[in-house]
């Protein structure tokens, strides 16, 4: 009977999703931003009415959470699980396709925001170092731990990795990235390297989407701490001048 019930919830779950405009709105919502129901609206293309209907649906299954302040209502994806659920189904829409070509916009490919840590060339480029140089070592195919010379180097940007490690979460796990098919940093040492990113201004976030644009003093301080080459983002490439020498690139 239990597993009758479990059925027939994953089903629910699986509908819910599924439909077009209930999957723009949630897409939308991973950056880890909430969101009110006229904005959600915009995004899915729908009326205000049908936006709020959705919305309904998806905050009855627990895959968005309302939050009233006052007047206003927002809404945020429920927590990370749902997040890494779409990020998962992603991937999958993608194997189904006869070959593989990403299809994501060039900005966002680059670096961008999966529910509350970093994804893209960027984070993938990020992670494949920090196992290569032994930093983070893998204890299953679902977590990490840190090494020793790896705790020293985020503890060197402020991170504390004690505190991080009696969190109720992971503290450090392989996110599948949907555009890169090749896991990032997920976990909450991955959320906390994102917040570092933002808070040094290594990183900067679109206001109206997922983006994250790489800074010069990201790409130099990246480059340093971590020894990743990183390639030019999309923007970089559209605001670089024709005519301009790499070191003198606007990103």
């Amino acid at each position: 009977m239990h597993a009758e019930h479990q059925d027939i919830g994953v089903s629910q779950v699986a509908a819910a999703i599924a439909e077009p405009a209930r999957t723009k709105i949630l897409c939308s919502l991973m950056d880890g931003h909430a969101r009110t129901s006229t904005e959600l609206a915009a995004v899915a293309e729908v009326s205000a009415s049908t936006a709020s209907a959705h919305l309904s649906k998806l905050k009855d299954l627990a895959l968005v959470r309302l939050h009233v302040q006052g007047r206003h209502r927002y809404y945020s994806l429920a927590d990370q699980r749902v997040a890494q659920a779409l990020e998962a189904l992603m991937v999958i829409g993608q194997n189904a396709a006869p070959s593989f070509k990403p299809h994501t916009p060039d900005r966002l490919q680059f670096a961008r925001t999966c529910y509350d840590h970093m994804a893209g060339t960027l984070a993938v480029l990020l992670h494949d170092r920090l196992l290569a140089a032994g930093w983070l070592v893998a204890t299953d195919e679902q977590a990490y731990r840190l090494s020793d010379s790896g705790a020293a180097l985020f503890e060197g940007l402020g991170i504390e990795v004690q505190d991080l490690s009696t969190l109720r979460r992971k503290f450090a796990c392989p996110c599948l990235d949907w555009s890169m098919r090749r896991p990032h940093l997920g976990g909450s040492l991955g959320a906390a390297l994102l917040q570092t990113a933002l808070k040094r201004k290594w990183v900067t976030q679109d206001l109206d989407s997922r983006a994250l644009a790489l800074t010069a003093l990201g790409r130099r301080e990246i480059g340093v701490r971590f020894g990743v080459e990183l390639p030019l983002d999309a923007k970089s490439k559209r605001s670089q001048p024709a005519a301009a020498p790499t070191g003198n690139m606007h990103i």
